[in-house]
């Protein structure tokens, strides 16, 4: 999986499929579909186009929350939240070769989604942000650490993607607390310059991978 994971969003300068292609056509190739409370027509259609943009560019989508919806359409894989379906139920829906991501705030929810055999992790928020509803505890960098700290300890190596108000002064010092890669939307959609952004992301990721 690639280390950079854009999350859609939409502002007054960009509509979802709009967010998507700023990342795909800046490199990154792990995106997630997310329309929180967005009719489910719209998120088809929308999901089709999207289909049709990842596939020009070899990326990978991820359904948020929908496992139904990404088993139908052929995503890669769904992600889903500590408050949506589980991850059993979530497997009898989806097809072998594609993935299940999970939320995470906490060890034990690692541990969990470990033993539940999840495919990669979420964990956050690192900070504020006004993206995503109900958010958890905020974790820090101190609670990174020491999460990551415990995650080595007990041998868990799956991917877990730091999300959750990160910005780009941010990247080196979390990403050096061991997490696997970033989890990004509003630092690209409300950059003055989302393409030196991204550039910026990338090199700042690749100077402080272990």
């Amino acid at each position: 999986m690639d280390r950079i994971y854009f999350i859609t969003h939409t502002n007054e300068k960009y509509s979802y499929i709009e967010s998507a292609k700023l990342a795909l056509d800046n490199g990154i190739r792990l995106i997630q579909l997310r329309m929180k409370h967005s009719p489910i027509e719209q998120i088809k259609q929308t999901a089709y186009e999207l289909l049709e943009e990842c596939s020009k560019y070899k990326a990978c989508l991820i359904m948020n929350d929908n496992a139904d919806l990404a088993s139908s359409l052929g995503f890669d894989g769904v992600h889903i939240g500590q408050n949506d379906e589980n991850i059993k139920s979530v497997k009898t829906k989806i097809k072998d070769n594609q993935i299940v991501g999970l939320t995470c705030n906490n060890f034990e929810q690692i541990q969990q989604a470990k033993e539940l055999s999840a495919d990669y992790v979420g964990l956050g928020p690192f900070r504020f942000t006004q993206t995503k509803e109900k958010l958890s505890p905020i974790l820090g960098i101190q609670g990174y650490k020491d999460i990551m700290q415990q995650c080595r300890q007990m041998d868990i190596e799956l991917p877990i993607y730091a999300i959750g108000g990160i910005r780009l002064e941010d990247v080196n010092q979390i990403v050096e607390t061991g997490v696997y890669g970033i989890a990004i939307s509003s630092l690209i959609l409300e950059a003055s310059n989302p393409q030196n952004t991204i550039k910026e992301l990338f090199q700042r990721i690749k100077d402080s991978a272990k």
